[in-house]
């Protein structure tokens, strides 16, 4: 139970508990403080956290929250930017359990669940050239949940496209617990019926406004530009009925007026013929003359970027030369993209888009390409400019993203105010780009909330902000981050008295008792946008540039049974923080308990795959920090990993030992005892004996390695490194393929005309990543050195390439040894040298296909759907599957890993499938046992596809 949960919201616990298993209903110390963050530099730490995977759930959660006055707030990926996903009351989070999707219309419109990241539902959509409006920044972690609520937008979404514009109907929930379905005219009659007094309401406001010629002016006038500031009151001038007025109230409204549980979209085109370019001009008042010429050009996205922007990536690699310390200081640059229905439209584009510049003075450009290598190196220097700031940010400083929008006819001016207030509070770092079309402007800056100085200088700028772009220009303070906390107290400032009280009065209308996501949009503390700010001490110089955004959670194996990169370093800053500080006993405590805690959820249950890393914008791999943890865990174990690695070959003759020992035991009681006594022998050896599983691999003959290819022959030579998984690992008894992985890798090679050479002293060598993983870096570092002396030689000095079978062995062997060795992973060489020299027979089989996280790292993704779609029509990828979590033997020892990260793959294996592929032996154990049918190497699937030469 958490310390400080207050007596109602322990009512409401104790209520909840009847319907919401108990292992959903979090409070450990631990999880409320990893919650108690967004993307925002604020904090609230949650007396409750209710992962809710239902619409029956969400209902029963509502219901109590009006019975029992308990305020409740509704959160998806946790990306907002302005503090509207967090509470220190009850935190309800709405992902899993929400991805179902519905294409109507040829994918015309689609339904999607609020827990569906918004990439996935392009991904979706994509098959049919279309997507849906909003691109938010963020659209490959936010939710749909969020981006509905926040009236999220983007680069290329403008006003138009957004869900606003683009909804169709909604799927919510009201504060009583009511369902009303738009989509459903039954269930809008009923709710006519039963809610005439809101709608009644909401159409006596809808009358007032429209009636005050002011207002609806004003209203007219502030979205015209991207606005997110307060609630969507264009809505009581945009429609007559109350219902579609109920609707998209809603949309913007940041959970405060109900629950959105589906938006149905209409999509838009997403044109597959597209090209870029890069502007600069000499000074801001040229470059956005030239955006508003541009607005009336066919472009897609116009991106501004101010000399501070290009001046924070320069050197970085793939930029063009002329963005560097030369560039004249009061430059202003242009990201200029076009898409087209085909390719002769998009040409016609670019000429015009090309003739509308030449009227302006340029200092420099990138011409427009079409090629997406060059045109994404383009793209990259945009969305480098926010990690760029917090790469370089001092530590205890936290990166403030704000987002404003003039009326485009003065950005000019707003550009150059803002500059001038950077200057005025010591912003030297702040820089600004946006989506100049319009008139949105970011600008970054670092700021520390460590005394009270810094906060004064913070509220002073932000006041200065907030007169410059309300109240000087009349635009909007946030134009596509939400309101939140962060600009709560500023919503009067920007629409006026009569505006405010009016969305006071939607608020009371919806929510009386003021119980949904209180404190966020409207608030009377003038001080709340400095109240409660986030902390960020230092805790390892692994994880100190973290800027929290979320942007790693989606990709972390872990992330439903535990905790994500972003919460590991969430409570490790606390602990490190009162590691440094505890003084009373309470504090003490508290330091205990959440270390005790972090164990388990921090350091035991992280894969340390470094997909994170992948995601970061500032490139950090928490899987770093876990090892380093256990590596500082583990010193006692040193003189046993050391042994192991000098009597490496006997250890791993003793696996096979073991392995052919439970493969005859398998073999005579069946899977299902098997199961059973493998459970139950865990269970009562408190969870220290490895799990068995039916996917458990038999052991390998080792025959294939006595008999190497001789060396006169005048094939050309490739050195073959069999991973200590493969040289030792078999298919399981469930697998219809039977040879060890060399075996079938030998044959491949031979019939692409390759002689195969073998280190010396094979069996006893390893690459050192198994060592790595248990936090032994000193024998996983000699292990590494032997491999790549015995390689050197075996390759005759780099003379011949060196393939190794396992993608996580190839990338240790890769990351230690960069440069000195030609080493390829198994799928590399294929796709690069094999598949030319094969005759090969496709199958009209559906093939499941993993990529582990290793394979990721080393860039091999396509590599590998080349190689099976060389093999099959019919190749299936599985949605929210990233690393498998096998983690090497994790998903023996810590199986709970495993079982959670691969839980979304059986449902997805189609009708008629044998069998999975990947490139990692250890992966395939974990596949197997949760899919139901085999995984094993793309070799093997390779292998059978491929014709011998005596075939042709």
């Amino acid at each position: 139970m958490a310390e400080k949960m207050s007596s109602t919201v322990t009512s409401f616990y104790k209520k909840l508990g009847s319907l919401i298993p108990k292992d959903r209903l979090l409070t450990d110390p631990a999880r409320l403080l990893a919650f108690g963050t967004d993307a925002s530099f604020y904090r609230l730490i949650p007396q409750l956290v209710v992962l809710a995977e239902s619409e029956t759930e969400v209902q029963r959660i509502l219901q109590l929250s009006a019975e029992l006055k308990v305020p409740i707030t509704f959160r998806a990926a946790g990306t907002s930017l302005s503090g509207q996903a967090i509470t220190d009351s009850v935190l309800i989070i709405a992902s899993k359990g929400w991805t179902g999707h519905e294409l109507h219309d040829y994918g015309e419109k689609i339904a999607l669940q609020v827990g569906v990241i918004g990439s996935e539902a392009n991904a979706i959509l994509a098959p049919l050239g279309r997507k849906i409006g909003p691109d938010p920044a963020s659209i490959n972690t936010c939710r749909i949940g969020g981006i509905a609520a926040n009236n999220s937008s983007g680069m290329c979404c403008g006003v138009a496209q957004n869900t606003y514009h683009t909804m169709d109907s909604l799927r919510l929930f009201l504060a009583d617990g009511t369902l009303l379905d738009t989509s459903n005219p039954t269930s809008i009659e009923a709710f006519r019926f039963s809610h005439k007094h809101l709608l009644d309401g909401l159409d006596e406001l809808a009358t007032q406004v429209k009636a005050n010629k002011p207002l609806a002016k004003r209203i007219h006038h502030k979205f015209r530009l991207k606005n997110t500031t307060g609630y969507s009151i264009n809505a009581l001038v945009d429609f007559e009925d109350p219902i579609d007025i109920l609707t998209h109230l809603l949309v913007g409204s940041e959970g405060t007026l109900g629950f959105l549980s589906s938006v149905t979209f209409h999509t838009v085109p997403d044109y597959a013929n597209k090209a870029s370019a890069l502007v600069v001009f000499p000074d801001v008042a040229t470059c956005c003359q030239a955006v508003t010429a541009l607005s009336k050009a066919p472009v897609s996205a116009v991106e501004l970027m101010d000399r501070r922007a290009m001046a924070s990536v320069t050197g970085k690699p793939g930029l063009p030369p002329f963005i560097n310390d030369d560039l004249s200081a009061d430059a202003c640059a242009l990201l200029i993209e076009t898409r087209g229905e085909d390719a002769d439209a998009l040409a016609a584009q670019i000429a015009a888009i090309q003739k509308t510049i030449a009227d302006f003075q340029v200092l420099e450009q990138v011409d427009f390409t079409t090629i997406e290598a060059e045109y994404a190196a383009l793209w990259a220097i945009r969305k480098g400019l926010f990690p760029a700031v917090g790469a370089v940010r001092q530590t205890g400083t936290t990166v403030i993203i704000e987002d404003v929008a003039f009326p485009v006819e003065q950005l000019t001016s707003g550009v150059l105010r803002l500059q001038e207030l950077f200057d005025k509070y010591q912003y030297s770092e702040a820089l600004i780009f946006g989506h100049a079309l319009e008139g949105n402007l970011h600008f970054v800056f670092t700021q520390a909330f460590d005394t009270a100085e810094e906060i004064e200088r913070y509220r002073l700028f932000m006041d200065d902000v907030s007169q410059l772009v309300a109240v000087e220009f009349g635009g909007s303070l946030k134009a596509e981050h939400g309101t939140g906390r962060n600009m709560a107290p500023y919503v009067e400032l920007e629409w006026g008295s009569d505006a405010y009280a009016l969305m006071k009065a939607i608020k009371n209308l919806f929510d009386p008792e003021n119980l949904l996501n209180p404190g966020v949009i409207l608030n009377d503390d003038e001080q709340v946008h400095i109240s409660n700010l986030k902390p960020m001490p230092a805790a390892d110089p692994l994880v100190d540039k973290c800027i929290e955004c979320g942007f790693c959670e989606p990709a972390c194996p872990s992330r439903a049974l535990t905790l994500t990169p972003r919460k590991r370093i969430v409570l490790w800053r606390e602990i490190s923080h009162l590691r440094r500080t505890a003084k009373t006993g309470a504090e003490k405590q508290r330091l205990e308990t959440l270390e005790e805690e972090y164990t388990w959820q921090g350091i035991d249950t992280c894969a340390a795959c470094g997909l994170c890393s992948l995601r970061c914008p500032v490139e950090i791999n928490t899987g770093e920090l876990t090892l380093k943890l256990r590596a500082e865990q583990n010193q006692s174990y040193q003189k046993t990993a050391q042994w192991a690695g000098d009597h490496f070959s006997g250890l791993t003759a003793a696996v096979r030992g073991g392995l052919k020992a439970a493969d005859v035991v398998h073999s005579v009681i069946g899977t299902d005892a098997m199961s059973g006594i493998s459970q139950t022998v865990r269970k009562l050896s408190g969870d220290r004996i490895p799990l068995w599983s039916k996917g458990m691999p038999k052991a390998a003959s080792q025959k294939a390695f006595a008999h190497p290819d001789a060396a006169e022959s005048d094939k050309p030579a490739v050195v073959y490194f069999p991973s200590c998984a493969s040289r030792n690992m078999a298919p399981a008894r469930m697998d219809f393929e039977k040879e060890p992985l060399s075996d079938v890798v030998v044959r491949l090679l031979h019939k692409a005309g390759y002689r195969v050479i073998y280190p010396e002293n094979l069996s006893g060598l390893c690459c050192g990543q198994p060592f790595q993983s248990k936090g032994q870096p000193e024998v996983a570092s000699e292990k590494g050195d032997e491999l790549r002396y015995a390689l050197l030689k075996a390759s005759e000095n780099g003379r011949w390439p060196i393939v190794s079978d396992t993608s996580s062995c190839s990338n240790q062997q890769r990351s230690e040894h960069p440069d000195t060795l030609q080493i390829y992973d198994l799928v590399e060489f294929i796709s690069e040298h094999l598949l030319d020299r094969l005759t090969l027979r496709k199958t009209s089989e559906p093939i499941m296909v993993h990529i582990p996280c290793s394979l990721q790292k080393l860039g091999g993704q396509a590599a590998l759907q080349k190689v099976v779609s060389a093999c099959t029509t019919h190749m299936v990828i599985p949605s929210d599957i990233t690393c498998c979590g096998f983690a090497g033997d994790k998903g023996f020892n810590t199986p709970e890993l495993n079982a959670s990260a691969l839980s979304p793959l059986s449902e997805q294996v189609p009708n008629g499938c044998r069998e999975g592929v990947s490139t990692n032996r250890t992966c395939e154990i974990g596949l197997s046992t949760h899919s139901g049918v085999p995984y094993h190497s793309v070799a093997y699937l390779l292998d059978r596809c491929a014709l011998d030469p005596s075939e042709i």
